[in-house]
Order: C-alpha cells, then sequence, then structure tokens
C-alpha cells in the first residue's frame, strides 16, 4: 500500500515530464534491459494477452493513483489507512462527548500507526503555540464562538505541515493518511467535523482567519448592474405597441 500509494508524488517530485515508460516488474528480470524490451514488445502486441501480461495488465488498472503531495487539496482515493491506537481513540472520543477541546495526533512512522501527542486545553489564542514548526501533526480544535447572536461549538480539523523542514517521506505519509482518519472520526465517532484547514505555519490560526474559514462570506445578492445607455444622436423611429381593442378603434 505504502509504495502504491506514494509513487505518483515520487514521480513528481523527480519530474514526471522525464519519465517516459513505467515498467512493472514481479521479478528480477522484469526490470533489467530484456526485461524492458519484452515491455516494449508487450506494449505493441495486440490481444489476446498472455497470462503474464494479462496479470501486468490488471495491476496496473488496480493501482493506487493517487497524489499525495503537500499541497493536495483533493484526493481522489482513500490513501493509507495506518491503525489509531486505543489512547488517540479514546481522546476522540473525549473530544466529540465535549470532555476535551483539543486532540493533537502524530504519526509513529516506524510503526506505522497515528498516535496521541497532546491533549492541553486550548483557548484559540493559544492554538497558535500548539503547531509544531519541524513536524506534521493533526489536530482537532473545540472552536466556541458566536455567530448571527447564536453560541456554537465547532469542531475543526486542522493538518499543519511546516514545509520542506519534513522529510519526503513524512509529507508523504501525513497527506496519504488524512482523508483514512477523517473517514474513521466522522463514520465510527459520528464526529461532525465543520471545517477542514491545511496550514504552514500556527500564525496563521488568528481568530478573524478561523471565524471566516468556519463562516465564508456569502454575498446574499448579486451586484445589479445598470441597463447601458445606447450610442448618442439618432436613435429612429421609436415602435408604438398596440393592443388589440386598440387596434380595433384605430380601424372604427
Amino acid at each position: 500500500m505504502l509504495y502504491a500509494a506514494t509513487r505518483a508524488t515520487l514521480k513528481k517530485e523527480f519530474g514526471g515530464g522525464h519519465i517516459k515508460d513505467e515498467v512493472f516488474g514481479t521479478v528480477k528480470e522484469d526490470v533489467s534491459l530484456n526485461g524492458y524490451k519484452k515491455y516494449l514488445v508487450s506494449q505493441s502486441s495486440p490481444a489476446p494477452l498472455t497470462a503474464a501480461e494479462e496479470e501486468l495488465r490488471q495491476i496496473k488498472i488496480n493501482e493506487v493513483q493517487t497524489d499525495v503531495g503537500v499541497d493536495t487539496k483533493h484526493q481522489t482515493l482513500q490513501g493509507v489507512a495506518f491503525p489509531i491506537s486505543r489512547e488517540a481513540f479514546q481522546a476522540l472520543e473525549q473530544l466529540s462527548n465535549r470532555q476535551l477541546n483539543y486532540v493533537q495526533l502524530e504519526i509513529d512512522i516506524k510503526n506505522e500507526i497515528i498516535i496521541l501527542a497532546n491533549t492541553t486545553n486550548t483557548e484559540l489564542k493559544d492554538l497558535p503555540k500548539r503547531i509544531p514548526k519541524d513536524s506534521a501533526r493533526y489536530h482537532f480544535f473545540l472552536y466556541k464562538h458566536s455567530h448571527e447572536g447564536n453560541y456554537l461549538e465547532s469542531i475543526v480539523f486542522i493538518y499543519s505541515m511546516p514545509g520542506y523542514t519534513c522529510s519526503i517521506r513524512e509529507r508523504m505519509l501525513y497527506s496519504s493518511c488524512k482523508s483514512p482518519l477523517l473517514e474513521i472520526v466522522e463514520r465510527q465517532l459520528q464526529m461532525d467535523v465543520i471545517r477542514k484547514i491545511e496550514i504552514d505555519n500556527g500564525d496563521e490560526l488568528t481568530a478573524d482567519f478561523l471565524y471566516e474559514e468556519v463562516h465564508p462570506k456569502q454575498h446574499a445578492h448579486k451586484q445589479s448592474f445598470a441597463k447601458p445607455k445606447g450610442p448618442a444622436g439618432k436613435r429612429g423611429i421609436r415602435r408604438l405597441i398596440r393592443g388589440p381593442a386598440e387596434s380595433e378603434a384605430t380601424a372604427d
């Protein structure tokens, strides 16, 4: 799963325009010169395919085609679903029940598991301080605020990734594990995550920024444009359109 999910990102980092062919190999001979020549032959050979070629074709079809770069906003597939530790899952349950107002999660890359990092009680003004400057994190924050006269408690998910201070592996794993994590939180815990935000550093998390993210400004009415004026000078003869009754009266 890891090799499949990170393949597209590796190609992007290398430069996809420089790659002419992609060869899928199951044994050492498949990635030799002779194996590449056989690959070229198989690409140009007509159907029906041999059993080996059919197997490789199915691999390509079933391959996970997802770009898990840092700037990914929309993912077409689920990504890599790392398990969530019991401690982290319990903390998320407490947040969902309003027993906590902040949960920070991190990926234990060595053991490939999502673990609990922090549950310190956090006010909005303290939120920027919770964002690490040298590593990625997932944050769930209970945003307490007022909107249009109503008091609201909205759970906001924040994915912080401090750019290229993190390794490529860390960036890919955090980006790829994000969607499966949110799916578990929203389906199993029935947690209503009102907004999902991606940031580079904690300085972005001002009160105005968070409010506008949760309540984006909507234009209630479209701007009305005045009817453009006609050309200056002669306007031609104005035509008078008469109704049927007026036409009969005129004819009489």
